[in-house]
């Protein structure tokens, strides 16, 4: 005999149960909504109180669905020609159900669809009998606001309870009949995920885990390098946990063989490099300097490399200068620049460009001895860039590698004013490094804090550029940064917006919702959501506005310890550590002698 776990004692009432020491009451549903939607029974799966949810499924055999759909249909055709030869008015109720008969029998003989007998019960548990009156009201109301039909099971308490345990059994058969569209919609009670995407060769691509899905719970995968291009964009407001997604996303990309650039102006990602074996650029730091006048080392660039040099070197003065050149400027700029190059023997055959590079200095000499007052105006602005406080920056050649499978460009050492070129410099010397590349692999390009280049027309520009011409490189460039403004206020900003097949956005400030809302097409909820989100919790957009999901960011501890940049915790790890070297120091140095005697059997360490 079977001897399975189960209550003391059972009592049983008109509507409810005494199970143990709690009671529960069951509702059926009897009535449902005309036309539903995704994830409709949600806020049943969400109740807050103790609510079963048991949905019982019969597939009804095709045959048996099309006799009954005939009968339906001669039912409705008899009642409407009964009403017209006595001269009633149509009826709409009748005449909305007489199409969507049809319409569904169809469906089945063609084998689009099936149909199910469906039972929907919910038991309500609660210790007392006040507590389950409120709490079964409370599920009514929810029920009624989904526009269902709900009734209790009078004098049938007990067979409605053992119909939701999860035995399988259907105890009480009231049911209703449904399509499988509609099914669909009642199963698994949740929002809709996203999309399961698929390779080219038709298999399941299943990308990283972003976090879990914040209805329902279940993982988000998603695969940037599976859509229809590999950039993204990340907005939110500062403290939100935008950097802390970012950082996890790469972690757990580097795992599956990606490799990686970051630009870095807070020194957020060194301990994440540290950790993978990476490689740690410091830019402002003693002997470290990356040279504007560099040339790629790429032989598929040849044909017109030092061309795109020459035009680099504009955006990049332009961003240093701070100041849009006029067309003045531009031209003696531009006769400089090739002056300098042909002073350091590079001309426009290939074969001079393995020669060692100009640097600003020169470029300054070539101004100065130019003899114009646009000329000297120039040099006077670059004075301090070549002998003057910022000249260990950027004049020089380059002392540093640029290559590995992760490498990050810490930019916290610079002055805020020369953060913008350092950063396009960096960008530069990444995009050099992709089209160098000795065999093609999926690479991802951050730019962490990136409204302070793109708050530079210049800067921009060179980010659109990237973003168009990355792909074709296998590159994602993934934009993280907290100013909206600075992204969606000007046509490039959105055009690199809309040039992102995965939008996130976390925890958006009051002033700039309506910016967001409008650029990114929300509705209601989520803007609210993304007002009231908490850190973490953030909303996963594909460029097509196809598909959105809420979810919110999980790392495992590792990943958290490796990632995080709270200064509390950090200070905490930098505490329990010194205690352990101190600890390490005393039992190493055997500062008591009777201790590190070999012959004393009670040793302390």
């Amino acid at each position: 005999m079977l001897d399975a776990p189960g209550p003391e004692a059972i009592e049983v009432h008109a509507r409810a149960l005494a199970i143990g020491a709690h009671l529960a009451t069951t509702l059926v549903v009897t009535g449902y909504p005309a036309e539903v939607t995704p994830g409709w029974l949600a806020p049943l799966l969400n109740f807050p109180g103790h609510l079963d949810i048991a949905l019982h499924i019969e597939p009804v055999p095709n045959p048996v669905a099309a006799a009954g759909l005939k009968k339906q249909r001669a039912r409705l055709e008899s009642g409407r020609r009964t009403g017209f030869d006595k001269g009633r008015l149509d009826d709409p109720e009748v005449e909305a159900a007489a199409a969507d008969a049809a319409e569904l029998a169809y469906r089945i003989a063609r084998g689009e669809g099936k149909l199910f007998h469906v039972a929907l019960y919910l038991t309500v548990h609660a210790p007392d009998e006040d507590a389950l009156a409120e709490q079964a009201a409370a599920v009514r109301a929810i029920a009624e606001s989904l526009l269902m039909t709900v009734a209790p099971t009078t004098y049938r308490a007990l067979p409605g309870w053992l119909a939701t345990l999860p035995l399988g059994l259907d105890t009480l058969k009231i049911r209703r009949t449904f399509d499988t569209a509609a099914l669909a919609t009642c199963f698994p009670f949740t929002s809709p995920d996203l999309p399961v995407t698929t390779g080219e060769d038709g298999t399941a691509v299943s990308g990283v885990l972003y976090g879990l899905n914040a209805v329902s719970g279940a993982p988000v995968m998603w695969d940037r390098f599976a859509q229809d291009n590999y950039n993204s964009i990340t907005l939110a407001r500062s403290g939100t946990g935008k950097s802390y997604l970012a950082k996890l996303e790469l972690l757990r990309l580097l795992f599956t063989g990606v490799t990686a650039s970051v630009i870095d102006p807070e020194d957020e990602y060194v301990r994440l490099a540290e950790a993978v074996g990476g490689h740690v650029v410091r830019l402002g730091t003693e002997g470290v300097c990356l040279n504007p006048f560099d040339l790629p080392v790429s032989a598929r660039d040849s044909e017109d490399a030092l061309t795109r040099r020459v035009l680099f070197l504009h955006t990049f003065l332009t961003v240093l200068l701070g100041t849009d050149l006029t067309a003045a400027k531009k031209a003696v700029l531009d006769r400089a620049i090739l002056g300098t190059y042909i002073r350091a023997g590079i001309t426009a055959d290939p074969r001079t460009w393995q020669r060692t590079p100009p640097t600003l200095a020169d470029l300054a000499t070539v101004l100065n001895e130019d003899g114009s007052v646009v000329a000297a105006d120039l040099a006077d602005h670059l004075v301090p860039y070549t002998t003057g406080s910022h000249a260990h920056l950027f004049n020089g050649p380059s002392t540093t590698a640029t290559s590995g499978h992760l490498v990050v460009y810490a930019l916290l050492g610079l002055p805020e004013e020369v953060t913008a070129p350092a950063m396009l410099l960096a960008l530069d010397a990444i995009w050099r490094q992709v089209t160098s590349r000795p065999s093609a692999g999926r690479h991802l390009v951050v730019v962490d804090e990136a409204w302070r280049l793109m708050r530079d027309g210049a800067g921009a520009r060179f980010l659109f550029r990237m973003a168009k011409a990355a792909r074709k490189r296998w590159t994602g460039l993934a934009i993280v940064t907290q100013d909206a403004d600075d992204v969606l206020a000007s046509p490039l900003g959105r055009a690199i917006v809309s040039n992102a097949a995965t939008q996130i956005l976390l925890r958006q400030a009051p002033q700039a919702i309506d910016t967001i809302s409008e650029n990114f097409h929300l509705c209601h909820g989520e803007r609210e959501f993304l007002l009231s989100a908490s850190r973490g919790e953030a909303l996963l957009l594909t460029g097509d506005r196809r598909h959105k999901v809420a979810l919110i960011s999980v790392a495992a501890p590792g990943e958290h310890d490796v990632i995080t940049t709270d200064p509390s915790e950090l200070a905490t790890a930098a505490t329990a550590q010194h205690t352990r070297d101190e600890g390490s120091v005393y039992a190493d140095g055997c500062a008591d002698d009777s201790i590190c005697d070999d012959s004393n059997e009670g040793r302390m360490l």
